[in-house]
């Protein structure tokens, strides 16, 4: 199969087509702020660095920036280029985005998004409303899959065994020492 010629012969060329498609591989992603353009940097097929710039547009200090992030990431045109970045990446550059919009400084707007993506362990998560308490079950879970040792890792061992020294005094928990029936 030639370059230009894109006949039909059968699953092979299609599968041929699809990887072709597949070879962008993404480097950085950045986002400007004037004019407002998220910017890829990728290399296709192993050869030089390239840039790619994606407008943003219809976009205002109170629009939903993972909408806005899924918007771009499902863009016919950009697709292909965004395979290899993840939607929460995106999902940060438009909220810094946002916080230039609102008037906010690059280093506030980072703190910002720091602490919404972070669990601090003093705070009581049975505060919290659904929306929010699912979101900090979602940082959690990630911190975990991002730290749990698996069967392929080189480090991992099958049954750890720790022994705690015991001439330390036990520090009680406060929530049994309220119980009158001594359970």
């Amino acid at each position: 199969m030639e370059c230009g010629d894109r006949r039909q012969h059968g699953w092979f060329d299609i599968l041929f087509f699809w990887m072709d498609n597949m070879s962008y591989k993404a480097k950085k992603c950045g986002v400007r702020f004037e004019p407002p353009a998220i910017i890829l940097v990728y290399e296709k097929d192993e050869e030089k660095s390239r840039q790619r710039i994606m407008p943003v547009r219809n976009f205002s200090k109170f629009s939903d920036c993972s909408r806005a992030a899924e918007q771009l990431k499902n863009n016919p045109r950009h697709r292909q280029y965004l395979q290899g970045v993840s939607l929460k990446q995106l999902e940060k550059l438009y909220k810094l985005l946002k916080g230039h919009l609102k008037g906010e400084s690059l280093n506030v707007s980072l703190d910002i998004i720091r602490r919404e993506e972070t669990v601090d362990p003093e705070e009581d998560l049975n505060k919290l409303d659904d929306k929010e308490l699912a979101k900090k079950k979602s940082i959690m879970d990630e911190l975990f899959e991002k730290n749990r040792k698996k069967k392929d890792d080189p480090d991992f061992e099958y049954n750890v065994e720790v022994d705690f020294p015991q001439d330390r005094m036990v520090e009680s928990c406060g929530w049994d020492d309220e119980s009158e029936d001594g359970f």
